[in-house]
């Protein structure tokens, strides 16, 4: 078969190729997952620890800059991938990013067998700060809370050409999870805690669109979006470089005055 150009040819090719069946089966099955990692990571001992300590870093960064590190009453919320959002994650991992198509990905196949094992953002939280030097400040805090609570985690500082800014920590959790008999296995899933700034937030949720969209096309256009000035991509997605390099200006404004 040809390499599947869509969702549902990749629902296909699934079917044709690995005897893989989509269905509403699958979807419960994966949404029941996604409610029981949610509710187990909500009443864990590290989420609390974060909560309970928010205000803490907050207080501390204010007495650091004299200024607040979080917008007013800002709560953190865990948020889980919607099932089509996840599927159309292992579409771009087997389909998309496939270099060796039709042979199977570097680490093989992504399949139901291994996927929620192999997606990093089944369960996601966002925390928001004020200002630039906001977003590591509060990266260290809860990487040493994480660590209080004997659990690793990796951090990736993204900055994207679609102007997308922000800070991803990575976390691993056991989860004893139902299987798709209703039995039950542990399995180590991701939970992923996005840091980013106030300004950041509000253009990420502008760009977000057509970083989706392009991510999934197979058929890349020969004119980059950085050359369609007309597209409303080119006026979202360099509005986020120009907020960041703004934030940095008044980092540098900031900290001027508290050397005075």
């Amino acid at each position: 078969m040809d390499k599947p150009r869509n969702i549902e040819e990749y629902k296909k090719w699934l079917k044709d190729e690995l005897s893989i069946t989509i269905n509403s089966r699958t979807e419960n099955h994966y949404n029941s997952i996604a409610n029981k990692i949610k509710a187990d990571f909500l009443s864990s001992k590290v989420w609390n620890d974060i909560l309970s300590q928010l205000n803490d870093y907050n207080t501390e960064y204010l007495a650091k800059t004299n200024y607040q590190l979080l917008v007013t009453d800002f709560k953190p919320e865990l948020v889980t991938k919607s099932f089509s959002s996840f599927f159309e994650k292992t579409f771009r991992k087997n389909i998309v990013f496939n270099k060796n198509f039709p042979k199977p990905p570097y680490n093989g196949w992504v399949t139901p067998d291994n996927w929620i094992e192999n997606t990093n953002d089944i369960l996601r939280t966002f925390f928001v700060v004020k200002y630039l030097d906001g977003v590591e400040f509060l990266m260290e805090k809860i990487q040493n809370c994480l660590k209080q609570n004997s659990l690793d985690c990796k951090n990736h500082f993204e900055a994207r050409d679609e102007g997308y800014y922000a800070v991803h920590l990575y976390t691993f959790n056991d989860f004893d999870i139902p299987k798709i008999d209703w039995d039950t296995e542990i399995k180590s899933i991701s939970i992923e805690l996005q840091i980013t700034t106030q300004l950041q937030e509000v253009i990420g949720k502008l760009t977000h669109q057509f970083y989706e969209g392009r991510r999934v096309k197979l058929d890349k256009s020969d004119k980059k979006w950085q050359w369609n000035y007309e597209s409303e991509e080119f006026t979202a997605n360099y509005l986020g470089h120009i907020l960041h390099y703004v934030e940095g200006m008044i980092m540098e404004v900031r900290n001027k005055q508290l050397k005075k």
